[in-house]
């Protein structure tokens, strides 16, 4: 699907607040809300809008502990791979999962409520994993950037 300006706008302000009305984006485009609501309903048609979600305050339901954990595998097979990948998703832990290149073979962005919690999670759930040969953690200490929505 090829992207006009006026989607592009949509898209920006849709990140920024999902929740806004039709009508209130046509009065931000310049466009009636019947033309709104068929330009976003082709975009969720066509997956460009994959879902809708609410963002949550990690600090207010108790999960202001984020790491970063760098995981090898044993062997980089595609019966290990697909263990691994089956397996992780089922963590709740774990919000992001990004298989990489270079020295590590994933990534893990992982949220907890403190470092006694993480302990757990990494002795309970990360060692019962099959094929892992090594784990290296990254403490976040701040963030200072934490954006989801993409520049168009």
């Amino acid at each position: 699907m090829k992207l006009d300006k006026i989607d592009r706008k949509l898209l920006e302000l849709l990140q920024v607040d999902s929740k806004q009305t039709t009508k209130q984006l046509s009065l931000q485009l310049g466009l009636s809300v019947t033309a709104v609501y068929e330009r976003i309903k082709k975009l969720e048609k066509e997956e460009v809008i994959k879902q809708y979600v609410a963002l949550v305050n990690k600090n207010k339901i108790g999960k202001s502990f984020l790491v970063f954990c760098h995981i090898r595998l044993e062997k980089h097979t595609k019966e290990y791979i697909a263990v691994f990948e089956r397996e992780i998703n089922k963590l709740e832990e774990v919000t992001e999962c990004f298989h990489v290149s270079g020295d590590y073979d994933y990534i893990l962005k992982i949220y907890v409520k403190d470092m006694d919690e993480y302990r757990e999670f990494m002795v309970n759930k990360i060692t019962a994993l099959k094929h892992i040969g090594s784990t290296h953690s990254i403490f976040t200490i701040g963030e200072v950037k934490n954006s989801i929505a993409i520049a168009l």
